[in-house]
């Protein structure tokens, strides 16, 4: 009976075990079951985060209706607008031929005195320089020689053509007496000119003014750009005293392409202006627009100032900026261009407080407005006319997140 009780206990015993065993397989299954659940759950809401950020472009920003008053946004169809395009070339400050003078002695000789300075003002007929040289001297003689030996040639001639005429002489001796004559007149006239030609005036010169020197005279009034010797040199024929500048014909040359040479015309005006002082503005007429190309396919434009300035020298570098005539474009505000990373942008508004950014090319620009460039399906679009540049800053914070 005691065996029994036992046996009974320990069936009793095992059975309470295995139910134990069968409740703990069933939690432990529930357990697993509810990891898994939130284990898909949360890969789900992975899942749908990352297709909704997938979903949105970089260049787009959506704003909720609080952040869309904050930013002041105005939208606005492109406007067609007269706007004028504005070309901006460089040149430098150059003078015509005809306006520049270079200054030497056709005898040459040694400078004896000068007060001339680069830069200074000189008037026409005004004394630039003294020159002596003994061969001045030598002219001067040979002149006076000359005409002395020509009054006794020229008697010679009329007696010899008077006896001539009534057969008292020869034909031979009219002749060589009318050779001599005319010998002799030929010298005078020349050393006449060579006398003009160094400033010597020969019906003024006499045996009592012979000089050793000679003045040299301003040809033109003006200012001088160079002077090349100084006192006591010798120059020769060749060589290059003075160079004098007139500034009545001063201009401008400027350089322009072949692309815009088209755009152009004579009379126009425009604006002139040095790196240095870029606010004072000098205006220009175009008086010529070269027909010849440079090997940079660029043409001169040679303009006049309508006042010139003493200030600008010749050779001195210049930029200019040509107006040209304005064309029905079709234009933003301006406030609607925003420029990020060297390139211009604008907002396509797209509905729901959504905005799309897209790249544009600009033109010029002209009482608050700016030609805009760009593909024709954007161009019944509304764009964002005020609060752009707050957009700018939504999508980069955005981006940076």
């Amino acid at each position: 009976m005691l065996k029994f009780n036992e046996q009974l206990i320990s069936h009793k015993q095992w059975a309470t075990g295995q139910r134990a065993i069968s409740n703990g397989q069933r939690g432990a299954t529930l357990l697993i079951a509810i990891c898994l659940l939130l284990i898909t759950s949360c890969g789900n809401k992975d899942n749908n985060e990352q297709q909704n950020q997938e979903q949105i472009p970089e260049n787009v920003v959506t704003l909720t209706q609080e952040q869309y008053k904050n930013a002041g946004i105005e939208t606005g169809k492109l406007s067609k607008q007269n706007i004028s395009s504005l070309l901006k070339v460089n040149g430098k400050i150059n003078v015509p031929p005809q306006s520049m003078v270079s200054i030497s002695i056709p005898l040459g000789g040694y400078l004896k005195s000068t007060k001339l300075l680069a830069g200074m003002h000189i008037s026409k007929g005004e004394v630039l320089a003294v020159m002596e040289d003994a061969q001045y001297i030598q002219l001067q003689q040979d002149y006076l020689t000359a005409k002395a030996q020509f009054a006794l040639t020229e008697s010679e001639y009329n007696r010899q053509k008077e006896l001539n005429q009534s057969k008292a002489t020869s034909d031979k001796v009219f002749e060589q007496a009318k050779a001599n004559y005319q010998t002799q007149l030929v010298l005078i006239k020349s050393l006449e000119e060579k006398l003009k030609l160094i400033g010597l005036n020969p019906q003024k010169l006499t045996a009592d003014n012979i000089s050793n020197s000679i003045n040299i005279y301003s040809p033109i009034t003006g200012f001088v750009s160079a002077v090349n010797l100084n006192i006591g040199k010798y120059v020769n024929p060749s060589d290059v005293l003075f160079e004098l500048v007139n500034p009545s014909d001063i201009h401008l040359t400027l350089s322009v392409f072949e692309k815009d040479i088209n755009k152009l015309s004579i009379g126009q005006k425009l604006f002139a202006y040095t790196n240095t002082n870029p606010d004072k503005k000098y205006v220009c007429e175009i008086i010529l627009i070269s027909k010849n190309l440079s090997n940079q396919s660029s043409a001169e434009v040679h303009c006049h100032f309508e006042q010139y300035d003493k200030t600008l020298l010749p050779g001195m570098f210049m930029n200019a900026e040509i107006e040209l005539s304005g064309n029905n474009a079709n234009a933003l505000p301006n406030e609607a261009i925003v420029r990020f990373e060297n390139k211009q942008y604008v907002f396509v508004a797209d509905g729901n407080n959504q905005f799309e950014m897209h790249e544009v090319q600009i033109g010029s620009s002209e009482n608050g407005y700016t030609e805009i460039i760009m593909p024709d399906n954007l161009t019944n679009k509304t764009f964002v006319t005020n609060g752009a540049y707050n957009l700018l800053m939504t999508m980069k914070n955005k981006n940076d997140e």
